[in-house]
Protein backbone atom coordinates (compact mmCIF):
# COMPACT_ATOMS: atom_id res chain seq x y z
CA UNK A 1 0.00 0.00 0.00
CA UNK A 2 1.46 3.26 -0.82
CA UNK A 3 0.80 6.74 0.44
CA UNK A 4 2.04 9.83 -1.70
CA UNK A 5 2.78 12.64 0.62
CA UNK A 6 2.86 12.90 4.36
CA UNK A 7 0.23 15.60 5.29
CA UNK A 8 -2.91 15.66 7.21
CA UNK A 9 -4.41 13.77 4.87
CA UNK A 10 -1.70 11.14 3.85
CA UNK A 11 -0.57 10.70 7.75
CA UNK A 12 -4.38 10.29 8.48
CA UNK A 13 -5.04 7.48 5.67
CA UNK A 14 -1.37 5.83 6.93
CA UNK A 15 -2.08 6.03 10.54
CA UNK A 16 -5.78 4.44 10.05
CA UNK A 17 -4.32 1.30 8.02
CA UNK A 18 -1.42 0.82 10.33
CA UNK A 19 -4.32 0.30 12.68
CA UNK A 20 -5.68 -2.73 11.11
CA UNK A 21 -2.28 -4.27 10.64
CA UNK A 22 -1.57 -2.44 7.02
CA UNK A 23 1.57 -2.68 5.47
CA UNK A 24 2.14 0.83 4.14
CA UNK A 25 5.11 2.67 2.54
CA UNK A 26 4.59 6.47 2.93
CA UNK A 27 6.33 8.70 0.58
CA UNK A 28 7.19 12.54 1.02
CA UNK A 29 10.00 14.68 -0.36
CA UNK A 30 10.63 15.92 3.59
CA UNK A 31 11.45 13.99 6.60
CA UNK A 32 8.54 15.54 8.67
CA UNK A 33 4.69 16.65 8.67
CA UNK A 34 3.86 20.22 8.61
CA UNK A 35 1.54 21.65 10.78
CA UNK A 36 -0.09 24.32 7.76
CA UNK A 37 -2.53 25.86 9.69
CA UNK A 38 0.51 28.04 12.50
CA UNK A 39 2.93 28.99 9.53
CA UNK A 40 2.14 32.28 9.21
CA UNK A 41 3.16 32.31 13.19
CA UNK A 42 6.64 30.95 12.10
CA UNK A 43 6.73 33.93 9.46
CA UNK A 44 5.85 36.65 11.71
CA UNK A 45 8.75 35.01 14.57
CA UNK A 46 5.64 33.71 17.36
CA UNK A 47 7.06 30.15 16.89
CA UNK A 48 10.06 28.79 15.42
CA UNK A 49 9.90 26.21 12.53
CA UNK A 50 10.90 23.55 14.50
CA UNK A 51 7.37 23.80 16.56
CA UNK A 52 5.22 23.53 13.68
CA UNK A 53 7.11 20.34 11.80
CA UNK A 54 6.94 16.76 13.38
CA UNK A 55 9.15 14.30 11.80
CA UNK A 56 7.82 11.14 10.40
CA UNK A 57 9.39 8.74 12.02
CA UNK A 58 8.18 10.13 15.26
CA UNK A 59 4.73 10.45 14.32
CA UNK A 60 4.76 6.51 13.27
CA UNK A 61 6.89 5.07 15.90
CA UNK A 62 4.48 3.14 17.40
CA UNK A 63 2.94 2.20 14.09
CA UNK A 64 5.54 -1.02 12.85
CA UNK A 65 3.64 -1.63 9.36
CA UNK A 66 4.42 2.02 8.44
CA UNK A 67 7.67 2.46 6.15
CA UNK A 68 8.81 6.36 5.76
CA UNK A 69 10.62 6.68 2.83
CA UNK A 70 12.16 10.79 2.43
CA UNK A 71 12.53 10.95 -1.29
CA UNK A 72 11.43 13.49 -4.03
CA UNK A 73 8.53 11.52 -6.61
CA UNK A 74 9.38 11.90 -10.62
CA UNK A 75 6.11 10.06 -11.92
CA UNK A 76 2.89 8.27 -10.54
CA UNK A 77 1.78 5.20 -12.23
CA UNK A 78 -1.50 4.71 -11.20
CA UNK A 79 -2.40 1.71 -13.36
CA UNK A 80 0.23 -0.12 -11.85
CA UNK A 81 -0.02 1.37 -8.47
CA UNK A 82 3.37 2.24 -8.29
CA UNK A 83 5.83 5.63 -7.68
CA UNK A 84 8.93 6.44 -9.59
CA UNK A 85 11.63 8.40 -7.01
CA UNK A 86 14.12 10.81 -8.84
CA UNK A 87 16.80 8.78 -7.61
CA UNK A 88 15.33 5.52 -10.09
CA UNK A 89 13.92 3.37 -7.67
CA UNK A 90 10.18 2.29 -8.19
CA UNK A 91 7.73 1.46 -5.55
CA UNK A 92 4.35 -0.34 -6.06
CA UNK A 93 1.73 -1.66 -3.34
CA UNK A 94 -1.66 -2.80 -4.09
CA UNK A 95 -3.39 0.30 -3.92
CA UNK A 96 -2.04 4.11 -4.32
CA UNK A 97 -3.33 7.43 -2.37
CA UNK A 98 -2.08 10.34 -3.67
CA UNK A 99 -1.91 12.91 -1.04
CA UNK A 100 0.74 15.34 -2.28
CA UNK A 101 -0.47 18.57 -1.16
CA UNK A 102 -0.94 22.13 -3.27
CA UNK A 103 1.44 24.08 -4.78
CA UNK A 104 0.91 28.37 -5.20
CA UNK A 105 -0.89 29.96 -7.85
CA UNK A 106 0.62 32.85 -8.90
CA UNK A 107 -1.77 33.21 -12.05
CA UNK A 108 0.72 34.65 -14.22
CA UNK A 109 1.21 37.43 -12.79
CA UNK A 110 4.60 38.93 -14.25
CA UNK A 111 7.24 38.75 -11.18
CA UNK A 112 5.39 36.74 -8.70
CA UNK A 113 7.07 33.40 -8.51
CA UNK A 114 10.41 35.31 -8.69
CA UNK A 115 9.93 38.23 -5.79
CA UNK A 116 6.55 37.23 -4.18
CA UNK A 117 7.13 34.99 -1.06
CA UNK A 118 4.18 31.88 -0.97
CA UNK A 119 3.46 30.91 2.92
CA UNK A 120 2.60 26.94 2.31
CA UNK A 121 5.76 25.22 3.63
CA UNK A 122 7.58 25.09 6.52
CA UNK A 123 10.20 26.28 4.13
CA UNK A 124 8.34 28.95 2.65
CA UNK A 125 8.32 30.95 6.34
CA UNK A 126 11.09 30.35 7.36
CA UNK A 127 12.20 32.12 4.46
CA UNK A 128 9.75 35.03 5.16
CA UNK A 129 11.24 34.95 8.12
CA UNK A 130 14.80 35.42 7.09
CA UNK A 131 14.14 37.61 4.83
CA UNK A 132 12.14 40.28 7.25
CA UNK A 133 14.94 39.64 10.01
CA UNK A 134 17.61 40.97 7.48
CA UNK A 135 15.73 43.92 6.73
CA UNK A 136 14.97 45.12 10.09
CA UNK A 137 19.04 45.15 10.37
CA UNK A 138 18.14 47.89 7.78
CA UNK A 139 15.26 49.33 9.34
CA UNK A 140 15.44 52.17 6.64
CA UNK A 141 11.87 53.95 6.55
CA UNK A 142 9.89 51.89 4.42
CA UNK A 143 11.97 48.95 4.28
CA UNK A 144 9.63 46.74 5.98
CA UNK A 145 6.29 47.71 4.72
CA UNK A 146 4.89 44.56 3.17
CA UNK A 147 1.98 43.53 0.68
CA UNK A 148 -0.39 40.85 1.66
CA UNK A 149 -2.00 39.72 -1.48
CA UNK A 150 -4.87 37.39 -1.50
CA UNK A 151 -8.07 38.36 1.69
CA UNK A 152 -8.38 34.31 2.58
CA UNK A 153 -7.50 32.66 6.00
CA UNK A 154 -3.74 33.22 5.08
CA UNK A 155 -3.90 36.60 4.09
CA UNK A 156 -5.76 37.55 7.21
CA UNK A 157 -3.98 35.88 9.86
CA UNK A 158 -0.30 36.87 8.01
CA UNK A 159 -1.84 40.24 8.05
CA UNK A 160 -2.71 40.49 11.39
CA UNK A 161 0.45 38.86 12.67
CA UNK A 162 2.53 41.15 11.26
CA UNK A 163 0.81 44.32 11.54
CA UNK A 164 1.16 43.66 15.51
CA UNK A 165 4.46 42.37 14.72
CA UNK A 166 5.36 46.37 13.45
CA UNK A 167 3.49 47.75 16.02
CA UNK A 168 5.69 45.94 18.74
CA UNK A 169 8.78 47.19 17.19
CA UNK A 170 7.73 50.72 16.68
CA UNK A 171 6.58 50.43 20.91
CA UNK A 172 9.84 49.32 21.70
CA UNK A 173 11.91 51.59 20.20
CA UNK A 174 13.26 49.07 17.28
CA UNK A 175 11.62 51.10 14.53
CA UNK A 176 10.96 54.88 14.59
CA UNK A 177 8.46 53.93 11.69
CA UNK A 178 6.59 50.72 12.03
CA UNK A 179 6.34 48.81 8.53
CA UNK A 180 3.08 49.10 6.37
CA UNK A 181 1.02 46.43 5.80
CA UNK A 182 -1.45 46.32 3.22
CA UNK A 183 -3.44 43.42 2.45
CA UNK A 184 -4.94 43.51 -1.48
CA UNK A 185 -7.70 41.66 -2.56
CA UNK A 186 -9.89 41.59 -6.08
CA UNK A 187 -13.25 40.78 -3.93
CA UNK A 188 -15.45 43.19 -2.11
CA UNK A 189 -14.02 41.89 1.25
CA UNK A 190 -12.14 39.84 3.33
CA UNK A 191 -12.84 35.79 4.08
CA UNK A 192 -15.27 35.46 1.09
CA UNK A 193 -16.54 32.79 2.11
CA UNK A 194 -17.22 34.01 5.95
CA UNK A 195 -20.58 36.40 6.71
CA UNK A 196 -20.81 39.95 6.29
CA UNK A 197 -20.88 41.01 9.43
CA UNK A 198 -17.64 37.95 10.43
CA UNK A 199 -16.04 40.23 7.28
CA UNK A 200 -16.80 43.49 8.51
CA UNK A 201 -15.35 42.72 11.90
CA UNK A 202 -11.82 41.18 9.97
CA UNK A 203 -11.45 44.56 8.20
CA UNK A 204 -12.26 46.74 11.49
CA UNK A 205 -9.54 44.35 13.58
CA UNK A 206 -7.17 44.61 11.26
CA UNK A 207 -7.42 48.35 10.52
CA UNK A 208 -7.25 48.53 14.70
CA UNK A 209 -4.14 47.08 14.28
CA UNK A 210 -3.04 49.33 11.71
CA UNK A 211 -3.47 47.63 8.40
CA UNK A 212 -4.58 48.95 4.97
CA UNK A 213 -7.42 47.30 3.62
CA UNK A 214 -7.28 47.38 -0.21
CA UNK A 215 -10.33 45.66 -1.51
CA UNK A 216 -11.66 45.55 -5.80
CA UNK A 217 -8.12 45.59 -6.24
CA UNK A 218 -5.46 43.16 -8.17
CA UNK A 219 -1.85 42.45 -8.73
CA UNK A 220 -0.71 43.56 -12.01
CA UNK A 221 3.20 42.84 -11.72
CA UNK A 222 5.53 42.54 -8.70
CA UNK A 223 9.31 44.17 -8.58
CA UNK A 224 11.94 43.85 -6.46
CA UNK A 225 10.50 46.86 -4.43
CA UNK A 226 7.01 47.39 -5.32
CA UNK A 227 3.68 46.14 -6.57
CA UNK A 228 2.38 47.19 -9.39
CA UNK A 229 -1.80 46.99 -9.02
CA UNK A 230 -4.18 46.43 -11.97
CA UNK A 231 -5.93 50.35 -11.04
CA UNK A 232 -2.19 51.81 -12.49
CA UNK A 233 -0.92 52.52 -8.99
CA UNK A 234 1.88 50.82 -6.93
CA UNK A 235 3.15 50.08 -3.60
CA UNK A 236 6.27 50.29 -2.66
CA UNK A 237 7.69 47.28 -1.05
CA UNK A 238 10.07 44.37 -0.44
CA UNK A 239 8.42 42.06 0.84
CA UNK A 240 4.98 41.03 -1.29
CA UNK A 241 3.63 37.73 0.91
CA UNK A 242 1.16 35.38 -1.31
CA UNK A 243 -1.69 34.19 -0.35
CA UNK A 244 -3.63 34.29 -3.62
CA UNK A 245 -4.82 30.96 -4.20
CA UNK A 246 -3.41 26.91 -4.92
CA UNK A 247 -2.86 24.41 -7.40
CA UNK A 248 -2.50 21.01 -6.69
CA UNK A 249 0.61 19.83 -6.19
CA UNK A 250 2.58 19.07 -9.78
CA UNK A 251 3.20 15.42 -9.55
CA UNK A 252 -0.19 14.78 -8.86
CA UNK A 253 -1.19 16.90 -12.22
CA UNK A 254 0.91 14.60 -13.97
CA UNK A 255 -0.75 11.19 -12.67
CA UNK A 256 -2.63 10.41 -16.74
CA UNK A 257 -6.11 12.16 -15.80
CA UNK A 258 -6.77 15.24 -16.74
CA UNK A 259 -6.35 17.35 -13.49
CA UNK A 260 -9.95 19.30 -12.89
CA UNK A 261 -10.17 22.76 -11.30
CA UNK A 262 -7.18 24.04 -10.04
CA UNK A 263 -4.94 21.48 -11.17
CA UNK A 264 -6.67 19.01 -8.92
CA UNK A 265 -7.67 15.06 -9.38
CA UNK A 266 -11.07 14.85 -9.70
CA UNK A 267 -12.29 12.07 -7.64
CA UNK A 268 -15.55 10.13 -7.44
CA UNK A 269 -17.57 10.35 -4.83
CA UNK A 270 -16.00 7.25 -2.66
CA UNK A 271 -12.80 9.44 -3.59
CA UNK A 272 -10.95 6.74 -6.23
CA UNK A 273 -10.29 8.16 -9.67
CA UNK A 274 -12.36 7.58 -12.50
CA UNK A 275 -10.56 4.28 -14.37
CA UNK A 276 -8.30 3.60 -11.27
CA UNK A 277 -10.38 1.55 -8.77
CA UNK A 278 -7.70 1.09 -6.56
CA UNK A 279 -6.37 4.88 -6.85
CA UNK A 280 -7.42 7.57 -4.43
CA UNK A 281 -6.72 11.21 -4.38
CA UNK A 282 -7.51 13.17 -1.36
CA UNK A 283 -6.44 16.82 0.72
CA UNK A 284 -5.26 19.69 -1.09
CA UNK A 285 -4.63 17.08 -4.51
CA UNK A 286 -8.36 16.51 -5.30
CA UNK A 287 -11.32 17.99 -5.99
CA UNK A 288 -13.28 16.34 -3.68
CA UNK A 289 -17.38 16.04 -4.94
CA UNK A 290 -19.69 18.06 -1.90
CA UNK A 291 -22.79 15.98 -2.68
CA UNK A 292 -24.79 19.26 -3.12
CA UNK A 293 -22.88 21.87 -5.83
CA UNK A 294 -19.05 21.92 -6.02
CA UNK A 295 -16.42 20.46 -4.51
CA UNK A 296 -15.20 20.69 -0.65
CA UNK A 297 -12.72 23.93 0.25
CA UNK A 298 -8.81 23.20 0.42
CA UNK A 299 -9.03 23.22 4.05
CA UNK A 300 -7.40 21.01 6.90
CA UNK A 301 -10.42 19.57 8.35
CA UNK A 302 -10.92 18.45 4.54
CA UNK A 303 -8.08 16.51 4.13
CA UNK A 304 -7.62 14.98 7.67
CA UNK A 305 -11.18 13.22 7.40
CA UNK A 306 -10.44 12.59 3.40
CA UNK A 307 -7.42 10.66 4.16
CA UNK A 308 -9.17 8.31 6.87
CA UNK A 309 -12.08 8.02 4.78
CA UNK A 310 -10.12 6.41 2.06
CA UNK A 311 -8.22 4.34 4.09
CA UNK A 312 -11.56 3.30 5.25
CA UNK A 313 -12.23 2.12 1.73
CA UNK A 314 -8.63 0.52 1.23
CA UNK A 315 -10.11 -1.74 3.99
CA UNK A 316 -13.52 -2.12 2.59
CA UNK A 317 -11.80 -3.63 -0.35
CA UNK A 318 -9.29 -5.52 0.89
CA UNK A 319 -12.58 -7.64 2.85
CA UNK A 320 -14.43 -7.75 -0.41
CA UNK A 321 -16.92 -5.17 0.62
CA UNK A 322 -18.10 -2.25 -1.61
CA UNK A 323 -16.85 1.46 -1.12
CA UNK A 324 -18.89 4.34 0.50
CA UNK A 325 -18.88 7.65 -0.79
CA UNK A 326 -17.18 10.58 1.54
CA UNK A 327 -19.05 12.31 4.49
CA UNK A 328 -17.76 15.16 5.61
CA UNK A 329 -18.26 16.45 9.33
CA UNK A 330 -18.09 20.06 9.07
CA UNK A 331 -16.74 22.17 11.88
CA UNK A 332 -16.83 25.38 10.38
CA UNK A 333 -14.52 27.86 8.92
CA UNK A 334 -12.28 30.52 11.26
CA UNK A 335 -9.70 32.38 11.30
CA UNK A 336 -7.35 34.15 13.50
CA UNK A 337 -6.76 37.93 13.19
CA UNK A 338 -4.47 38.67 16.49
CA UNK A 339 -4.47 38.52 19.64
CA UNK A 340 -7.88 39.18 21.63
CA UNK A 341 -9.22 38.66 18.44
CA UNK A 342 -10.46 36.00 15.72
CA UNK A 343 -13.71 34.57 13.97
CA UNK A 344 -15.41 31.48 13.47
CA UNK A 345 -18.79 30.08 11.92
CA UNK A 346 -19.17 26.69 13.46
CA UNK A 347 -21.46 23.55 13.26
CA UNK A 348 -23.01 22.79 9.90
CA UNK A 349 -25.34 26.04 9.90
CA UNK A 350 -22.01 28.32 10.49
CA UNK A 351 -23.46 29.94 13.62
CA UNK A 352 -21.18 33.10 14.06
CA UNK A 353 -18.46 33.83 16.79
CA UNK A 354 -16.06 35.98 17.47
CA UNK A 355 -13.50 37.55 19.92
CA UNK A 356 -12.42 34.60 22.82
CA UNK A 357 -15.24 32.52 21.59
CA UNK A 358 -14.32 32.00 18.39
CA UNK A 359 -10.23 31.43 19.29
CA UNK A 360 -11.67 28.95 21.66
CA UNK A 361 -13.46 27.18 18.39
CA UNK A 362 -10.24 27.56 16.21
CA UNK A 363 -8.31 26.04 19.26
CA UNK A 364 -10.47 23.63 19.53
CA UNK A 365 -10.42 22.37 15.83
CA UNK A 366 -6.50 22.65 15.52
CA UNK A 367 -5.96 21.12 18.65
CA UNK A 368 -8.20 18.01 16.92
CA UNK A 369 -5.67 18.57 13.74
CA UNK A 370 -2.70 17.92 15.72
CA UNK A 371 -3.85 14.97 17.86
CA UNK A 372 -3.50 13.13 14.66
CA UNK A 373 0.64 13.89 14.40
CA UNK A 374 0.98 15.10 18.34
CA UNK A 375 0.62 13.12 21.24
CA UNK A 376 0.74 16.58 23.89
CA UNK A 377 -1.93 18.48 22.68
CA UNK A 378 -1.93 19.98 25.90
CA UNK A 379 0.98 21.98 25.15
CA UNK A 380 -0.10 23.24 22.53
CA UNK A 381 -3.63 24.49 23.99
CA UNK A 382 -1.35 26.09 27.15
CA UNK A 383 0.85 27.73 24.72
CA UNK A 384 -2.10 28.80 22.54
CA UNK A 385 -4.21 30.35 25.22
CA UNK A 386 -0.89 32.26 26.88
CA UNK A 387 -0.53 33.79 23.15
CA UNK A 388 -4.18 34.79 22.89
CA UNK A 389 -4.59 36.09 26.45
CA UNK A 390 -1.33 37.99 26.59
CA UNK A 391 0.03 41.18 25.01
CA UNK A 392 3.37 40.45 25.23
CA UNK A 393 5.75 42.70 22.72
CA UNK A 394 6.30 40.40 19.70
CA UNK A 395 9.82 40.74 18.29
CA UNK A 396 11.69 39.18 15.28
CA UNK A 397 14.77 36.62 16.31
CA UNK A 398 17.34 39.61 15.66
CA UNK A 399 16.58 39.81 19.42
CA UNK A 400 14.82 37.55 20.96
CA UNK A 401 13.73 33.67 20.71
CA UNK A 402 9.90 33.21 19.92
CA UNK A 403 7.95 31.04 22.24
CA UNK A 404 7.69 27.80 22.40
CA UNK A 405 5.30 24.76 22.28
CA UNK A 406 6.50 23.06 24.89
CA UNK A 407 6.61 19.54 23.31
CA UNK A 408 9.43 18.01 25.31
CA UNK A 409 10.61 15.81 22.02
CA UNK A 410 14.33 13.99 22.17
CA UNK A 411 16.58 16.36 20.17
CA UNK A 412 17.25 13.25 17.87
CA UNK A 413 13.21 13.91 16.70
CA UNK A 414 14.13 17.53 15.22
CA UNK A 415 12.97 17.85 11.42
CA UNK A 416 15.38 18.64 8.81
CA UNK A 417 14.28 21.93 7.48
CA UNK A 418 15.79 22.70 4.50
CA UNK A 419 15.41 25.90 2.23
CA UNK A 420 17.11 25.73 -1.25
Amino acid sequence: MLVLGGGLAGVACARRLAEDGVGVTLVDRNDYHQFQPLLYQVASSQLPAEDVARPHRAIFREHATVDVVTAEVAEVWLADHGLVLTDGRTLTGSHVVVAAGARPNFFGVPGAAEHAFPLYSVADAERLRLHLQDLLRDAAPGTLDVVVVGGGPTGVETTGALAELMGALHASGRLARPGRITIVDRGDALLGEFSAHAQEYTARKLREAGADVRLHTGVAAVHPDRVELDDGSSIPARTVVWGGGELGASVAASAGPEPGRGARLDVRPDLTLEGYPDAYAVGDAANIPSGESGTWPQLGSVAQQSGKWAAENVLRDLRREPSRPFRYKDKGIMAMIGRNAAVAEVGRHHHQVEGPVAFAAWLGVHMMLMSGVHSKTDAFVTWAWDYFDRDRTATLEASATPQRIAWGDDEADRPHIALD
